[in-house]
């Protein structure tokens, strides 16, 4: 998990529906280390109490620009030297277009102005004006100045609309800002993930495929970018939304897979082949539906490409850590594929008995050269955290071993 240990964060809550996330946000940013202190604008009051606010960051919330009760009467720039860090979650339409202005008329706009602190703002709004003109606008302003613009994310909105605009969650933006202080588990690390099954074309309407969900990636996507990582998503057809922070590339056949990681891949840092690829493919589909007749069918396959090897061959692979799905002899198969397509990383599971594919729980074994790791039944989202901490941690631990080695040998 990301720490903020010892982290000074202020908390700015302006008028949006997705105030009521505000209250898990503090939660998470505490839980990371840091000490949260709470401003909050007029508008922000009629979403969610100041009560709400001080009883989970053990500080009172301040509303007023001019409080007799803080230091020297001037709260903004007692919050504005106390501040290693503001983060504006939610940040409304209206308040990014007065941060963008320059304006100083509330206490959260003026600490904006006053601090040297770095400024995050994670916005919520309608679709429609988070992409009016002058939002952009006001966007791009922030961002010449250094601002960082953490989401919007896409889905479903309070006015029941889809598209962007949804605040990122809780755990995503703690991770975001312990990115800002290096603390992140893969905190500007570049992860490329494959998810789901492939479907290889018999005739127009028909195909081979197999049993996967998905659930694992997209739990591995999702806990990736929560520990502060650039994700890039590569999706099988699967009934799945994609994750908050998440590019996600859909394709359906094993070639199309291939071909988009094949692209990403000598630009990531880490790669984690989950997606259960179709080991064989039809020479010759059908151009016309199949008619049912009364004898047998023969159909020649022949083999698709290897992603995880294909990777892992590249003259600048990335850290590669590949899933091995069995039946029996689970670990005896992994460690055969990770010596065989020369993974750093190699991750079993057995299929079947409520585990695996279409299940929500899994119970995985983490192999390395020289190193493993059991992680015990549980849901795949808690797996994917755990399993995204022990990649962070031999993925730096590598790093850190090739970057003494060049030093050396300079």
């Amino acid at each position: 998990m990301s720490t903020l240990t010892d982290k000074h964060i202020v908390l700015g809550v302006t008028g949006s529906i997705a105030a009521y996330k505000s209250a898990e946000l503090v939660r998470r940013l505490r839980e990371a280390g840091a000490t949260v202190r709470v401003i909050m604008t007029a508008a922000a009051t009629a979403f969610i109490t100041p009560l709400t606010l001080q009883a989970l960051s053990g500080h009172p919330v301040r509303q007023k620009l001019m409080d007799p009760e803080a230091e020297a009467a001037m709260s903004h720039i007692e919050l504005a030297r106390w501040a290693d860090a503001i983060l504006v979650a939610p940040a409304s339409a209206d308040f990014l277009a007065r941060l963008a202005h320059g304006l100083a008329d509330d206490l959260l706009a003026t600490v904006c102005l006053a601090s040297q602190a770095p400024i995050l703002v994670a916005p919520a709004m309608n679709r429609v004006m988070w992409e009016s003109a002058a939002t952009v606008e006001n966007c791009a302003t922030l961002r010449r100045r250094g601002a960082v613009i953490l989401g919007p994310g896409e889905g479903e909105q309070a006015c029941g609309e889809l598209g962007f605009g949804r605040m990122l969650d809780a755990d995503v933006l703690a991770a975001q800002v312990a990115t800002y202080f290096g603390d992140a588990e893969l905190g500007g690390v570049r992860v490329l993930i494959t998810a789901g099954p492939t479907r290889e074309a018999l005739d127009p309407v028909r195909y081979l495929s197999n049993r996967s969900s998905g659930k694992m990636g997209y739990a591995l996507a999702a806990a990736a970018a929560a520990a502060g990582a650039s994700v890039t998503l590569v999706s099988g057809p699967v009934n799945l939304p994609a994750p908050r922070a998440v590019d996600r590339i859909e394709v359906q056949s094993a070639e199309q897979m291939f071909n988009a990681v094949m692209a990403l891949a000598p630009e990531c840092d880490i790669f984690v082949g989950v997606a259960a690829v179709a080991d064989y493919r039809p020479v010759h589909p059908a151009a016309n539906k199949l008619k049912k007749k009364n004898e047998e069918m023969h159909i020649v396959l022949e083999p698709t490409a290897d992603i995880l090897a294909a990777v892992a061959a590249l003259s600048q692979a990335p850290f590669t850590v590949g899933f091995a799905a069995e039946t029996d002899h689970v670990s005896a198969y992994a460690r055969s594929k990770l010596r065989d397509k020369r993974l750093r990383m190699i991750v079993a599971n057995r299929v079947g008995e409520g585990l695996g594919f279409d299940a929500d729980d899994n119970a995985l074994e983490v192999i390395w050269d020289g190193g493993e790791q059991q992680l015990a039944r549980a849901p795949k989202s808690r797996l994917a955290e755990d399993l995204i901490s022990i990649i962070a941690e031999r993925y730096h631990a590598e790093s850190s071993t090739e970057d003494s080695g060049s030093a050396h040998r300079a």
